[in-house]
């Protein structure tokens, strides 16, 4: 092996140990300052106007793009179920297939993946521009915490609103689906509605969906205000943070979504 060959592996062994050793830096931080949050809780919760502002933030102006995709995702799949279902002589079951595929999975993973693209990448930003024009900096100087009065109320705005916006993309996709059945495809109405309300059952699958959508709004808020408060103080650094919001929140929420549910199953 030449000492060229061997320079470059080495530089690439390098390389890697470095981006590995600031994953783990990060990863350090991420978990010191979701300590930090959770400790500053108690002091943000005593003012539940600044939670209250911030769940309008992220969830009353997160509404019109979920309801919107939980339309149009419960009518595809409708659509798909029963062309499916109906090969197999069991098309009355397509308000089961829709019903369990929203409450169960696609409810709370299609909302985290919308809220981290709506709501995750406008609190990175925020924050990141606080920081960018030192207003943390200054809260600090008049001895206010930054994580009591940044942080923490916009972490519980997002844990709150996210089991509300995946109930209303459930509901909504229900509805999307049954207008597609019965009026359209001709899929008896009585039939739809009782097999979905013998097949749900209440803690299997709407507390398992539900218990999703907490663990969701949690890594995808934390990851959001990590971003931002991280980030650079430059344009570029809010820009790069802010992408690495989506990217991280998306591959968060997949990966929680298989080990969760493997859980469950079993």
């Amino acid at each position: 092996m030449s000492s060229k060959a061997v320079s470059k592996l080495a530089s690439a062994l390098q390389n890697f140990g470095h981006r590995l050793i600031d994953q783990f830096w990060r990863l350090g931080s991420a978990s010191r300052l979701f300590g930090y949050t959770l400790a500053s809780s108690g002091e943000s919760l005593r003012r539940p106007f600044l939670v209250i502002r911030e769940i309008y933030f992220t969830g009353v102006l997160s509404l019109i793009i979920i309801l919107v995709s939980a339309f149009f995702v419960g009518m595809v799949l409708a659509l798909q179920g029963y062309n499916t279902l109906q090969k197999y002589g069991s098309s009355e079951a397509i308000g089961v297939l829709v019903a369990l595929s929203l409450v169960r999975e696609l409810g709370p993973v299609v909302t985290a993946l919308l809220f981290a693209g709506r709501a995750g990448t406008a609190i990175t930003a925020e924050i990141g521009l606080m920081k960018a024009t030192e207003q943390l900096s200054a809260m600090e100087m008049m001895a206010v915490s930054p994580i009591a009065r940044v942080i923490a109320p916009r972490f519980w705005g997002g844990v709150i609103s996210m089991p509300l916006l995946a109930s209303l993309f459930s509901m909504v996709g229900i509805l999307g689906g049954y207008l597609v059945a019965v009026p359209l495809i001709g899929v008896d109405g009585g039939a739809f509605w009782s097999q979905m309300q013998a097949s749900v059952d209440f803690r299997e699958d709407v507390m398992n969906g539900f218990i999703k959508s907490c663990v969701f709004g949690v890594a995808c808020t934390m990851i959001a205000l990590f971003e931002g408060y991280d980030a650079p103080p430059t344009a570029e650094g809010v820009s790069r943070a802010t992408t690495r919001t989506v990217v991280n929140s998306s591959l968060a929420v997949l990966g929680l979504d298989f080990v969760m549910t493997s859980f469950m199953i079993s």
